[in-house]
Formats: C-alpha cells, structure tokens, sequence
C-alpha cells in the first residue's frame, strides 16, 4: 500500500503534537481525520480558545472530531466512518480499547522519553528534574496499560547543562515528529519489529513522570543546590519552580524562578533560605549545601527580570526566602 493510500486518523492536542502533523501532512501522507480537545474558555475574558491542533487541521481543511467522551456512541460511530487503517496519538488523552483497537494496524503513540522510562504525563519535566543526561522519544503500539506497549522506534538525545524543559520540548518536539513518519512507513513496508518493554526494563529502576502540580513546583530550599538547580530547569519556562519572599514585617512576595546558577560555594553555615545579594548585580540563596545564584525571576504582578534588571527597582533588604 502506498503512503497516499493509508488512511491515517491523528489525535493530539498542544504544540507538541502540531508538529507531528505538520509532517505528515506536508509528506503527503492520507489524514482522514483529526481528534483533539474540545474548547475551552481561557484568559482573563474566558474566551473559547482552539487547541493547537485544531487550528492547524482547520488551516489544512482536515476532517476534525472533538469528543467529550471517547466511549459515546455518537463519536464512536462518526470514527468507525473515517475507516481508519492506521491510529497516531501524540499528546492526547487516555484512549479507551474501543477506541485504540479498531483500526486493522493498530494505534500507536509518541510519547517524549525513553520508555520505560518516564511513563506518565510529564516526561520530559521530570527527566531534568532528576539531573539525567539523556533523554529522546519513543513509538509504541498502544495496549490496556498506559504507556507499556511494545516499542517500535526509539531515538536519543544529550540534556545538557544549558538545556530547560522548553529547549528540550522543542528539540524532542521536531526530533519526535520525523520518529512518526518513520514509523509509518515501518508499518506501511512491513519492517516493524515492536519490543516489548518488559524485556528493556530488566536490571533498570524506572523512573515515573507524573502529573505536575502546583506544589511540585514549590522549592524547598532544605535541598541541595544542585537539586533546586535542575527542578527549576525542569519546570522552565512553563509552569515554573516558585517561592515566597519574606519581609522583615512577615510580609510574603510570591516569586517564579526561572533560571539559576550553581556556584560550587559552601553557605558557611548561613541559615537556609538566607539571601546574599550586593544589591547591584546578583541574588544567592543559602541551600542544604551550597549557595544557589538566581538568574532569572519574576515577582507576583510583575514582569520576568534578570537579577539586574530586578534589583534597580525592588531591594531585598531584610528578605528571606520561606524554607517552604
């Protein structure tokens, strides 16, 4: 069969999957159909907003689905009449065995680690938080368990000491999208040889990656430097690591950090959360170890500033940062 001739049915909802799409589109693949998100108000106005992908497949005139409930009637039937051969999902939801099971090759995902590692929803957050040096992206054959299926293709790339969520999003992002296309053409020549991940996992302790909440973001500054440095690159840029700032009077400044440095300088014993700041240039904290320099930050109602730029018009005089 050629690639024109198999009908693929795509489902996904934010930039990540876009991108993917894009590919298969502009490679003349057949897309039947999208699935992705129904709207949602957002902003300050709640005004409807379009996922990403719906404004991409609206742009590209693609039949489009937005499905409340996966196992309703209605959208089942209206997916059966698409007469999918092929099912891709790249950032979506948790797709029923109704749902995943009726196309005649199956459905199968990209997810943005190296399954086993890092099943969940956060993968690529929590690879950086947890000072690893690698990480890449996977296809695999979706089955009953999230994110276990047998591997197809599976590709590698280095985090390095520049890297954040947002660098690594991007590059796994395009990386990713050619990974799909690959895989298509496995399945469209018959080459495929799917692994299951069981056999990759012996002798390895998984890592998970769950949902990031608020309070995941909270850092703890009882922790050492270099921990507190890669859970603010993790959640870099979005939704960003946090604390509060305390006055001398208990007042409390909510703050986003962005950025960080590691300076390899022990504290001397200074208090956790204690600021060191020349009131010009820089801003260090005292962790569990060592001091922490904060780079990039940004206040509750204000605009996100370089140290330098947030110390012309704001002292810490007095300021702490709460241990938690």
């Amino acid at each position: 069969m050629d690639k024109k001739d198999l009908r693929i049915v795509f489902m996904g909802t934010p930039d990540f999957a876009v991108e993917s799409l894009r590919q298969l589109v502009e490679n003349g693949y057949q897309v039947a159909g999208v699935i992705t998100m129904p709207d949602k108000p957002a902003g300050r106005g709640h005004k409807i907003q379009f996922s990403p992908v719906k404004e991409y497949a609206l742009s590209q005139n693609l039949p489009l689905l937005q499905p409340e409930k996966l196992k309703s009637e209605d959208f089942l039937n209206a997916l059966r009449e698409w007469n999918a051969d092929l099912q891709i999902v790249v950032a979506f939801r948790m797709l029923p065995e109704v749902v995943w099971n009726m196309p005649r090759l199956g459905t199968f995902n990209l997810h943005a680690s190296l399954l086993p590692q890092y099943r969940g929803a956060a993968p690529i957050n929590w690879a950086i938080i947890n000072g690893d040096t690698e990480t890449g992206t996977t296809t695999f054959f979706l089955t009953h368990e999230i994110d276990t299926g047998k591997v197809i293709l599976q590709e590698r790339i280095a985090i390095t000491e520049d890297d954040n969520a947002g660098t690594i999003h991007d590059r796994l992002m395009v990386m990713g999208a050619q990974m799909v296309t690959k895989t298509v053409d496995c399945i469209l020549d018959g080459t495929v040889t799917a692994t299951a991940q069981s056999t990759m996992a012996e002798g390895l302790i998984l890592k998970p990656a769950p949902k990031i909440f608020k309070d995941t973001c909270r850092i703890d500054w009882n922790q050492p430097a270099r921990n507190i440095h890669n859970l603010v690159r993790g959640l870099s840029p979005y939704p960003a690591a946090w604390s509060e700032l305390q006055a001398c009077d208990g007042s409390l400044y909510p703050v986003k950090v962005f950025r960080t440095g590691c300076l390899s300088e022990t504290t001397g014993g200074a208090a956790i959360g204690t600021i060191r700041c020349d009131g010009k240039r820089y801003i260090d904290v005292a962790c569990a170890d060592e001091w922490l320099r904060i780079e990039t930050l940004q206040l509750a109602g204000r605009k996100r500033l370089n140290a330098d730029e947030l110390l012309r018009g704001f002292s810490l005089d007095g300021f702490c940062f709460t241990q938690k």
